[in-house]
C-alpha cells in the first residue's frame, strides 16, 4: 500500500502543478511559487473536512480529499480565467538553464567570484540540509511537547477535536501545519521525517520568492540572485530548514503573499489580487503572529495596490481583494481553531496563563509599556550586532566579543542597564547570550547589521532614495516595533525576525541599481572590498551555523555525536540531556504497543514517548488548567512526574512504583526535569 500512496502524492503533485499552469504567467518562479500555494491551499481545509468525519487517520480518505479540493481549484481559476496562455514548463526550464549560463559567462571576475562562493555555500549547506532531513528525527522543544506530539494524537484519536492536552499548546496552535504534517507521514507509508517535508519545501520556495520578487522590483538577474542567495544564508532561517518550527512556513507564505502583491503591482491583473487574498487567508491560519505582520503588509499594500490612477480603479481592487480576503478567512483561518479557543478558553489565541507568559499584558501600565518595549528596540538591535554563526567556534567568539567592545561600553556610558532590568523578559537579556541560545536560535548574522541594517537606516531617513524601498523600509520597522512592543523580551527572538528579513533582505538591490551604491562600476575599490568580506564572512557563517549546530550536528564536534548516529531517545531528549536516562529506561520496558496514562507537567518532552514506530498511545491524565484526571480503564502503564502525583492528589504515589529518576545534578537548564515514575496496570 506505500507504494501505492506514494504513486497517488506524485500524481498529486502532477495535478498541483497542471492547475497552477492555468493561473500563472509563463514564468518558472511564479509556476513554483503558485504549485507551492496550490499545495498547501489544497490539504489545509481537506484536513479540517476529515477532521470533522472521524477520518484523520484514515489514508485514502486524505488522497480522495485532495484531489476533490485540487480539481475544485482547476474548475475555479480555469473559470475566472478562460484564455490563459499555455505554455511548456520543460520548455521554459530549458531556457532558464540556458539563461544562467549566459549571465554566468559574462559576469565580471569580481562578480563572478562572489556569486561562485554564494551558489558554493548554497550547495553544501542544501545538500547537508537534506541528508539531515531525510536521516534524523524531529528533536526540538517545540515539537517535543506541543506540534509533533499533537499531530500523533490527532492520528491516534482520528480527528482534529480540541482534547486537553497537557502543554496548552497542543489544543489551542492554530492547526493548518499540522494537516500537512499528518497528510506527509500518511501518504509516505508514515515515514516519520516526513513531518519535515513543508519546512523543509518552506525554505527553498522562500528562495524562489525572494528571487522573484527582487526580479519584479529591480528586473536585473544578478542582483535577483544575490538577494535569494543572501537569505539562503540567513542563520535562523538556514537552521530551520531542518526541523519542524513554524516560523519557516510563515516566512514562505509572506514571501508568496509579498511577490504576488508586487506582481500585481508591475502586471495589474486581477488573478493576483485572488491569489494575494488565498494566500492572506492560508498565513492567518497558520500562525496567529501574522497580526504583527499586518501593518507591515498593509504598507506594501498601499504602494502596490492601493495608489491608484482614480477612485474607480481603487474601488474595483478593493472589492476584487476584500472578497477574496473574505473568501480565504472563511476557507482557511476560521477553521483552524481560533473559534474553539474562543468558546474554550475566552479567547482566539489561547488561556490566560499562556497569554501572561508572553504577551503584552506581561508589562502591565501602558507606560511601563512604551518603556519595555523601548528597552527591547535596543536590546534585539544589540542581539542583531554578533557574528552568529562565526562565534560558535571559540576564536569566532573571541572576535566577537572584540568588535562589541565600543557598542557594550556606549551602553555603559549612557547607563542604559539593558542587562541589569530582568524582570520584563521571558529569560533576562544579556549581553553574551547563553552557547545554546545563539547556537539555536542566531539571528541575520554579518548580512544583517553589516550590510542591510545600515541601508534600511539610511533609506527610511532618504540618505539614499528609493521610492520602493522606503515602503520596504517602512514595513521593516513597523515590525520591528511590533515584535519589541507585544511581549517581554526573549532571546530566542531570533525566529521572529526571519519575517522581517524578507523585507530587509530586498535592500541588497541598491548595491546594483543605487548610482552610489552600486558595486558594478568601475573602480570603488574599497566599498567592493567591503561587500566582498561580508559575503566571505557570511558564506562562512552559513557553513559554521549547520556543521556546529549542536541540535542536529551533521558530524561530531565539541564532545558531541554526530545527529546521524545518535540513539533516538538521547537525540529528541538533547536540549533536556537530565531527562534522557529515566526516557531510555522507560523506552526499554513499555512495549511499543502499549496504552500509557500520562501524568506529566507542560515542560515535558511527551514525543519521544509515542517510541520509534509512534505506536504506542499515549493519554494525557494532567490537561493544562484542568488538574489530575482518573487514570483511564484501557491504559496499560501510568507515567507520571512526582509533583504531579504524590500524597496530596486523587491518585496516589505507590511504594510499587517503579522510580525511573531524573538527573539532578546538571545546571544552568532552562526547564529541569521531573522526577519520573512507571506503573503498571495491567
Amino acid at each position: 500500500m506505500a507504494i501505492l500512496y506514494l504513486l497517488s502524492f506524485f500524481l498529486f503533485l502532477y495535478s498541483v502543478g497542471y492547475t497552477a499552469k492555468k493561473i500563472t504567467q509563463p514564468s518558472l518562479t511564479e509556476w513554483l511559487i503558485t504549485s507551492f500555494v496550490l499545495f498547501t491551499g489544497s490539504i489545509i481545509p481537506t484536513g479540517f473536512v476529515l477532521s470533522a468525519l472521524d477520518l484523520t487517520a484514515n489514508t485514502p480518505a486524505w488522497i480522495v480529499g485532495t484531489f476533490i479540493v485540487i480539481a475544485l481549484h482547476f474548475t475555479l481559476w480555469t473559470r475566472l480565467f478562460p484564455q490563459q496562455q499555455a505554455f511548456s514548463v520543460r520548455q521554459i526550464i530549458g531556457n532558464r538553464i540556458g539563461t544562467f549560463k549566459l549571465w554566468m559567462r559574462e559576469l565580471s571576475p569580481y562578480l563572478k567570484f562572489i556569486f561562485l562562493a554564494m551558489f558554493g555555500t548554497l550547495a553544501i549547506v542544501g545538500i547537508t540540509n537534506l541528508i539531515l532531513v531525510i536521516f534524523t528525527v524531529p528533536n526540538e522543544w517545540d515539537s517535543m511537547t506541543g506540534h509533533l506530539n499533537r499531530a500523533v494524537r490527532y492520528i491516534q484519536r482520528g480527528t482534529m477535536e480540541h482534547f486537553g492536552g497537557t502543554n496548552w499548546n497542543m489544543d489551542t496552535y492554530p492547526k493548518s501545519v499540522t494537516t500537512i504534517q499528518i497528510y506527509s507521514y500518511l501518504v509516505t507509508g508514515k515515514v516519520e521525517n516526513a513531518f519535515k517535508i513543508i519546512h523543509h519545501l518552506s525554505y527553498w520556495i522562500t528562495l524562489i520568492s525572494v528571487f522573484g520578487i527582487a526580479q519584479r522590483i529591480g528586473r536585473n538577474l544578478s542582483a535577483s540572485f544575490f538577494c535569494a542567495l543572501a537569505y539562503g544564508m540567513f542563520l535562523d532561517f538556514l537552521m530551520q530548514a531542518v526541523t519542524t518550527e513554524t516560523d519557516i512556513v510563515l516566512t514562505a507564505y509572506l514571501s508568496c503573499l509579498l511577490y504576488f502583491i508586487f506582481t500585481f503591482y508591475n502586471t495589474r491583473e486581477n488573478r493576483y489580487l485572488y491569489l494575494i487574498g488565498m494566500v492572506f487567508g492560508i498565513v492567518f491560519g497558520h500562525k496567529i503572529t501574522f497580526a504583527f505582520l499586518l501593518p507591515s503588509v498593509f504598507v506594501i499594500m498601499i504602494y502596490a495596490i492601493f495608489i491608484s490612477p482614480n477612485f474607480k480603479v481603487f474601488f474595483d481592487r478593493v472589492i476584487r481583494l476584500a472578497i477574496a480576503i473574505f473568501l480565504s478567512v472563511l476557507i482557511y483561518t476560521l477553521p483552524t481553531g481560533y473559534i474553539k479557543n474562543i468558546q474554550v478558553f475566552g479567547h482566539p489565541i489561547g488561556p490566560p496563563t499562556a497569554l501572561k507568559h508572553q504577551s503584552v499584558e506581561r508589562f502591565g501600565t501602558p507606560a511601563n509599556l512604551a518603556k519595555q518595549g523601548t528597552r527591547n528596540v535596543i536590546r534585539y538591535a544589540y542581539d542583531f550586532f554578533n557574528l552568529d554563526g562565526i562565534r560558535n567556534a571559540q576564536w569566532g567568539y573571541d572576535l566577537n566579543t572584540q568588535i562589541r567592545k565600543p557598542i557594550i561600553f556606549l551602553e555603559d556610558k549612557l547607563n542604559l542597564r539593558l542587562d541589569e532590568e530582568t524582570v520584563y523578559a521571558i529569560v533576562p537579556f544579556t549581553f553574551q547570550r547563553r552557547f545554546d541560545f545563539y547556537n539555536a536560535n542566531p539571528y541575520w548574522g554579518v548580512f544583517g547589521f553589516a550590510l542591510i541594517l545600515p541601508l534600511i537606516f539610511l533609506v527610511f531617513f532618504r540618505v539614499f532614495w528609493s521610492r520602493v524601498h522606503w515602503f520596504l523600509a517602512l514595513a521593516f520597522v513597523l515590525d520591528y516595533m511590533a515584535i519589541s512592543y507585544t511581549a517581554v523580551y526573549d532571546p530566542f527572538k531570533g525566529r521572529y525576525f526571519i519575517e522581517p528579513g524578507l523585507f530587509g533582505v530586498l535592500f541588497l538591490l541598491l548595491l546594483f541599481s543605487n548610482h552610489r551604491l552600486s558595486i558594478i562600476k568601475p573602480r570603488r575599490k574599497i566599498w567592493k572590498g567591503y561587500v566582498l568580506m561580508i559575503v566571505l564572512l557570511g558564506c562562512t557563517s552559513a557553513l559554521m551555523s549547520v556543521f556546529l549546530n549542536v541540535r542536529c550536528l551533521p558530524f561530531g564536534v565539541y564532545g558531541h555525536e554526530s545527529a546521524l548516529k545518535m540513539d533516538r531517545i538521547q537525540f529528541q531528549t538533547f536540549a533536556r540531556p537530565d531527562i534522557t536516562k529515566p526516557y531510555l529506561a522507560y523506552d526499554s520496558i513499555v512495549p511499543q504497543d502499549a496504552t500509557v496514562a500520562l501524568a506529566t507537567i507542560n515542560d515535558d518532552f511527551e514525543y519521544p514517548l509515542y517510541g520509534a514506530k509512534l505506536t504506542r498511545k499515549l493519554i494525557s491524565i494532567n490537561p493544562f488548567e484542568k488538574g489530575l484526571q482518573p487514570i483511564p480503564e484501557e491504559a496499560d502503564y501510568l507515567f507520571y512526574a512526582r509533583s504531579v502525583i504524590n500524597d496530596t492528589t486523587k491518585i496516589k504515589a505507590l511504594p510499587t512504583d517503579l522510580r525511573l529518576g531524573t538527573d539532578t545534578t546538571m545546571k544552568h537548564l532552562i526547564v529541569k526535569g521531573e522526577d519520573y515514575y512507571l506503573r503498571r496496570l495491567k
